[in-house]
């Protein structure tokens, strides 16, 4: 079983327009919500792709009966600790060239009394996990240290995987040993304060989450593909050429399928081959919808990692 930990669940509204006009009049051609968040969505994908998945974290009793309906959908199992008031709504604007732009609320205030609830249902439920995933970000009142207080209650033989904010994944580190994070590049930049411009740079940026006691970094390059490293082997895998429609949640697919590839055991190559096959078909989708399991396996079945 895979668990998927989602501190931050949101309504995301996905508006589509022809372009986004500063300062003017924007008419929408068209708008979509969907009910999600950065592990909610790891959940989902896990489910596409035939695993066992459970999602949990924090949950608003305005929207619980919507998020627990789409998961029901995506045979998704769940378990959340319920707050008072609404879930946030993230605005995701796509003009016609698959320009994103992102305007994220920061939703309700969860109180101490409901991170530690949150705390002790996951050292409760990933018992029965063999790979544990806790990304996005975290609610108003909830700090960064959270996400250590979490993990660190997750017994020591669970791969853990991360993706989350600079902060957070600091946390994570200081309490876990963490199999994998995810960074994009631009996050890889920030982590790493430097530029980066070649495979090689983004090797040596790699190296500042290693050095931190990290057995793997999956790095999404958009449109180029991913790089996954643990500082010995290094493989790369480039994208297949598809139509963008959208990247919302393209991340979030290829974290679920190198948590699937963690439970089969499959080799780093073929991790990175699966991830970068669920974050391309994720793309070739409108809006917030995630990839589908038969482009999944058509884009698969023409990928290739190489060694770097």
């Amino acid at each position: 079983m895979i668990l998927s930990i989602c501190p931050n669940p949101s309504i995301d509204c996905t508006i589509e327009l022809d372009s986004l006009n500063v300062g003017m009049l924007n008419r929408i051609d068209s708008k979509v919500e969907t009910y999600s968040g950065k592990a909610l969505n790891v959940a989902i994908g896990v489910g596409r792709l035939n695993e066992d998945s459970f999602a949990t974290g924090f949950m608003f009793e305005n929207h619980k009966r919507m998020f627990e309906h789409n998961l029901d959908k995506e045979n998704v199992k769940h378990q959340f600790v319920l707050n008072s008031g609404s879930a946030r709504t993230n605005y995701k604007i796509i003009d016609k060239k698959s320009m994103l732009t992102e305007i994220n609320d920061k939703g309700e205030t969860v109180a101490r009394d409901k991170q530690l609830e949150l705390i002790e249902l996951v050292k409760k439920l990933s018992v029965d996990a063999e790979v544990v995933v806790m990304s996005g970000s975290l609610p108003k009142g909830v700090p960064s240290e959270f996400y250590g207080e979490v993990l660190k209650n997750v017994s020591s033989d669970k791969k853990v995987v991360v993706d989350a904010e600079r902060e957070n994944v600091l946390s994570a580190i200081k309490s876990h040993e963490i199999y994998m994070v995810k960074p994009n590049l631009k996050e890889l930049e920030m982590f790493a304060e430097m530029t980066l411009r070649t495979k090689k740079d983004i090797l040596t940026a790699t190296k500042k989450y290693l050095n931190l006691g990290v057995k793997n970094v999956l790095v999404s390059i958009g449109s180029e593909g991913a790089i996954i490293t643990d500082g010995t082997e290094s493989f790369y895998c480039k994208s297949a050429n598809v139509a963008v429609n959208s990247t919302v949640g393209a991340g979030d697919s290829m974290v679920a399928a190198s948590c699937v590839a963690f439970v089969n055991n499959l080799p780093k190559d073929e991790v990175l081959r699966r991830a970068v096959a669920a974050g391309t078909a994720a793309v070739t989708t409108s809006g917030t919808n995630l990839f589908y399991k038969d482009k999944y396996d058509e884009i698969y079945s023409k990928l290739k990692a190489e060694r770097i």
